[in-house]
Parts: structure tokens; sequence; C-alpha cells
């Protein structure tokens, strides 16, 4: 739908100017963190990356204010198996969590971002929709309000015969945080935050649950329809893909089948986005009330991408770069933090690092992402990485991995041995396989030698 916008000049510029405070970022007290996930947000739904039709001018501001990784890559695009990923700083072949019932072991527990927080001082937090297991580790937060649901409801009833949405349920309790750990003289912090927003309510059939307030927003719009929503791309895909089980098929129909249900969901889509927009902005102001906002960090990334309706699909999953590529920015307000859009491939798996970095923290040797502030510096950066996605195993859910470049994409159907090859440079929007093309099979070869490769780095 929004492809085009990732093409532009302006999306690949290497700007990160520091400010112009004397200082660097870093020295002195150890800042706090608050680092915000959303479920499902695809990385053009933002109108900072080019969306004309969005509306989430927080959002922007703090892309604005900070950096902005126009490259943002999940390594697995389902949500559980993300956020234990974000949360390790590991590939899903290490950390091993591969469903939503796996928990962390307490050995890998102890290595993930926020414990490791906790033991050098900070107040650790947890807010929303925690999503890895089914035993999470509360009792090693000082502050939890989550969920203990994998999926939680939009809909919550807060006992005082009124009815609160899951978002602004969010909201008030980082305001509950804040209010007791955020301020001058108190330990420096680390909230996590994390919504349900724009996940789909799931059922049969699903829906897009949004606050009331925001109910008429784009009422007046016209969402433009994907290139590859056509039929014919859909149609492209091999027989044991293309199933009425496949699970990204059967949500589509329910959602985006029709021309009324695309242009309703896609929107309902965009409400919700805009619903977190609105706490973003509140947090923002709280922070500088109470005096916390000179030297609070916030990070904000999605916890996978989102077809919507692309190649005849709604959900992720699968290698596309709708369902892998994700926001994430950077905002950093003390003394020389960074401003700009970084010319580098981020991943889900630097997350942890760069929190840990941000701390003044080591690394531990079991993680495998980076710290992106100190990529920024570096010469030698990322060229590609590992994807993969087990998940359940064909026909629901067929199980692919493969290596995703700036140039190339290669993804393997590794139940069927079907392969596929994206030249992302000339065929941006994924079209045209060139896997079964000869005049491609010296590129095809390097791809698959990289993907065993890497591959065997992931473990």
């Amino acid at each position: 739908m929004l492809l085009a916008v990732a093409a532009g000049p302006f999306f690949f510029t290497a700007c990160t100017n520091s400010r112009s405070k004397e200082g660097a970022a870093g020295d002195g007290e150890k800042p706090n963190i608050i680092f915000v996930l959303t479920d499902d947000h695809r990385w053009d739904a933002l109108g900072a990356m080019g969306n004309a039709i969005i509306q989430t001018p927080q959002l922007d501001r703090l892309a604005n204010d900070g950096l902005m990784f126009p490259n943002a890559y999940v390594t697995t695009a389902i949500c559980s198996v993300s956020r234990a990923s974000i949360l390790s700083g590991q590939y899903m072949s290490r950390h091993g969590i591969e469903d939503f019932a796996t928990n962390f072991t307490p050995e890998a527990l102890a290595e993930t971002y926020p414990i490791l927080l906790k033991e050098a001082g900070y107040v650790i937090g947890f807010a929303g929709k925690y999503g890895v297991g089914n035993d999470p580790p509360q009792e090693r937060f000082d502050f939890w309000e989550c969920t203990n649901k994998g999926q939680p409801p939009y809909a919550y009833d807060t006992g005082k015969g009124r009815i609160i949405h899951h978002t602004d349920s969010v909201g008030n309790i980082v305001r509950k945080f804040l209010d007791e750990f955020a301020g001058e003289g108190k330990a420096p912090f680390c909230l996590s935050v994390s919504f349900k927003a724009p996940h789909e309510l799931d059922g049969d059939p699903p829906t897009y649950p949004v606050q009331e307030r925001f109910k008429d927003l784009y009422a007046d719009q016209e969402i433009p329809v994907p290139l590859t929503a056509a039929p014919e791309y859909w149609n492209r895909f091999p027989d044991f893909f293309r199933t009425e089980e496949n699970l990204a098929r059967k949500r589509w129909k329910a959602l985006f089948s029709t021309p009324e249900l695309f242009q309703e969901n896609v929107k309902n889509y965009y409400r919700l986005i805009t619903g977190v927009d609105e706490v973003i902005g509140a947090m923002r102001s709280q922070l500088e009330a109470l005096g916390a906002h000179r030297n609070t960090v916030i990070i904000f990334m999605g916890d996978n991408g989102f077809y919507l309706g692309e190649h005849g699909m709604e959900g992720k999953w699968y290698g596309h770069e709708e369902s892998i590529r994700v926001p994430l920015l950077i905002y950093d307000p003390r003394p020389g933090g960074r401003q700009g859009t970084p010319d580098l491939i981020a991943l889900n798996i630097d997350i942890a690092p760069t929190i840990l970095g941000l701390a003044g923290l080591p690394q531990p040797s079991a993680m495998q992402g980076q710290n992106l502030l100190s990529l920024l510096d570096q010469q030698e950066r990322r060229t590609d990485f590992f994807y993969e996605h087990t998940f359940l195993g064909s026909p629901r859910l067929p199980q692919v991995e493969g290596v995703v470049s700036r140039e190339l994409k290669y993804m393997k159907f590794i139940e069927h041995g079907y392969e596929e090859l994206y030249d992302l440079e000339m065929d941006p929007q994924e079209t045209t396989n060139l896997a079964a093309l000869p005049q491609h099979a010296e590129r095809l070869q390097e791809m698959r030698a990289r993907y065993e490769e890497l591959k065997a780095q992931a473990q």
C-alpha cells in the first residue's frame, strides 16, 4: 500500500547529528529508559515514515527529535518469539522460545535486559502485555501491571460499572508508574510498556475494537489498495501455501476480502495506532511535569510487521517486507543524544544490547544483537541477517527461513524445499520470484550459501 515511501532518498541518509550542548549522552548519572512496544505495527504505519493518511503526531515528534531507523526488522515475525528476542537479544534458534507457552529458564531470564538492569540498581517495571510464556516473572519486577493472558482483551471492566480500552488502561498504568518512580532524587528506572494495539482481537471473525473517540477518524479518507493485493499475487504461491487453511488467508477473508472490509479494517488498524500515539504524548507531558524529561531515553518499536492485504494475506509470519519490517525510534534528550535517520539494518535482537549500553552495562556473551548507538560511528555494519519462523508449520503456517540483505531476499519454505528470491532494489514490492530463472542461478547459489552460514551462526 505504501511501500514506495521507503525507497525515497530521505530514508537512506546517514544523518546522525548530535545536540549541540556540551557533554555526551552516557556521561554522568544513569538515564531512565522507557521501552515502548506495539503489536503488529508495520514500518510504514507512521507519519514520519511517509504515510500521508495516518495521524501519529506524537510519534512523529519523537522521530524528529531523535533517531528513526528506516531499515528496522524482526528476526521472527510472531509476537511471543519476537518479544523473547527483544528481551534476550537472541535469535529464536538460541533462546529456544518457539511458541506461546514456553517460558524463559531462570538462567536465561537472568540475562534479559530488565533483570540485568535491576542487578545494576535500576527500578524495573512492566506495563501491558508481557507475551512470553504462560508463567510471567512478575515477582522479579519492582512494578508489574500486566495481563497474564497471551492475548489480552481490548475491553476491561474497571469494576465500577465502566469499560476501559486496553490502550487507555496501559496509559493509566504508565501514569501510575511515573508518579511513583520518576522525578529528581529517585533511582534510575527502566519501564517496559507493551500495547496490544494494533493487533486484531481474535475471534470468528476477528475484529479491530477501537476507542469510541476514534471511531470516525479517517472516515473521509480513501485508503489506497496495495498493488500486490490483486488476486494474481496470491495465485502465484505454490499449492502447499495457497490453501484455505493458511492462517494468513483465513484472516484475509474475514478482514480484507471486499473493498468495504478493506477500507474499514485498515482504518481501524490506523485508529488503534493513533490511540497509542495519544498515550505517548501524555507520557512525555508527564515526564516534563515531573522534571524527568531531560534524563529519560525513549525507545519505540513494533514486535513484527503486518500484511494489510498484500499478497492476498492478513497477518505476519512470512518473509515479505510488510511482515518483517517495523518502526524503530530512539529518543535521547541528554547532551550528545543523536538525531537523524541512520543508514543501517537494525534488528529486534539489538534492543537489549542498546538498552544495556545506555545504562553503561556490558553485553553478555550470549547476546547476539548489537548496540545500535555504538554502530553509528563504526564503518563495519551488518549487511544482512537470518530470518526464521517455525511455529505450527504446514498447512496453517508453513515454516520459512532465509536471508535478508539490502539488495536481495532469499526465503526457503523448509518443509517443502520451495525457494523465493527477490531483487529488493529493482522490485521492492516483491512481485517477481527469481529463484527458478536460469539467469539468476548464480545469485541464488550465493544466497543459499549465505543462508547456511547465518543459520549456523544463529544457534
